[in-house]
């Protein structure tokens, strides 16, 4: 398995971990996957960096490859980019669930008619936690259609990790302002914001500092392909430190340009300490989906 396989168990044992809860890993249906990594193959104009895909393997190995890591639980992050494609994604991904016991069984939505009902579906079904996916989806999440799906999870406490931030390439609905305003009128709904915010990272934290039941992901952020473009501003430790209860392991495997491994140590490296590691590795998101 190689020298990444080997780094990952060693971060664990150092920090005496049992295992990892990746809160934002990708597994859709096979035909979506292909045309997922292919926008990732031409990605270069929106970031100035190639991104190579590091895990472009079939279903079976990315699920060996994952536990052999010694991830405990992880999700399959999937999201529409237009409608009648939520529903079907949904019915994908229970089965998934239901065939991949160590998978929190994900669902979706998108601004249409019947949002309200497949998510009540889903909910009902045992769905853990929900994506939302601003940017691809081009959609404002204060999409009137959008308002009973909100209060729905909010009232279930199911959380949804979102990609509101503008990285890597801003969308018309990105950014703390879309997302604030749903926050204001659902204050106890249980957001995941992905990748830090980035890269209005300072703006994301005074999110999560304003509402308690808002996290943070930590997918991409700190590596070294993500500081080339949108570094984490070194001002804000003292508050990633502060928050360190709510910040939750995320790595878009399989989805990344460098190895797994290199996610764990570029949180290591920001010198927030053991402690904040086994909470953002393990323990939050423990806590969190009651694990």
């Amino acid at each position: 398995m190689g020298d990444d396989h080997d780094d990952v168990v060693r971060f664990r044992q150092r920090l005496g971990l049992s295992g990892l809860i990746d809160v934002h890993t990708h597994f859709m249906p096979e035909r979506v996957l292909r045309k997922v990594w292919a926008y990732f193959d031409s990605a270069g104009p929106l970031t100035g960096l190639e991104w190579p895909i590091a895990y472009r393997h079939e279903e079976d190995e990315r699920l060996a490859l994952l536990r052999s890591f010694g991830v405990l639980r992880f999700t399959s992050m999937l999201y529409p980019h237009k409608p009648s494609m939520a529903a079907w994604l949904n019915g994908w991904a229970a089965d998934f669930a239901a065939r991949t016991p160590d998978c929190l069984h994900t669902a979706t939505f998108y601004p249409e008619p019947d949002a309200e009902r497949y998510v009540r579906e889903a909910v009902e079904a045992g769905a853990r936690v929900f994506k939302a996916h601003l940017q691809v989806g081009a959609y404002d999440p204060n999409d009137p259609l959008l308002d009973p799906v909100w209060g729905l999870l909010a009232e279930a406490g199911i959380p949804v990790v979102t990609h509101c931030g503008s990285g890597p390439a801003p969308g018309k609905h990105t950014g703390p302002g879309p997302i604030g305003r749903v926050l204001a009128r659902h204050p106890r709904l249980p957001l995941i914001v992905a990748h830090m915010g980035m890269p209005e990272y300072a703006e994301f934290l005074t999110l999560a500092e304003t509402y308690p039941e808002v996290r943070l992901d930590t997918t991409m952020a700190f590596t070294d392909f993500t500081e080339e473009f949108s570094p984490f501003p070194r001002a804000e430790h003292g508050r990633l430190a502060a928050l360190g209860d709510r910040i939750l392991l995320g790595t878009d495997f399989p989805n990344i340009p460098y190895p797994y491994a290199h996610q764990l140590y570029a949180l290591e490296r920001l010198g927030l300490g053991d402690d904040w590691l086994r909470a953002v590795c393990h323990d939050n998101a423990k806590a969190l989906f009651e694990i």
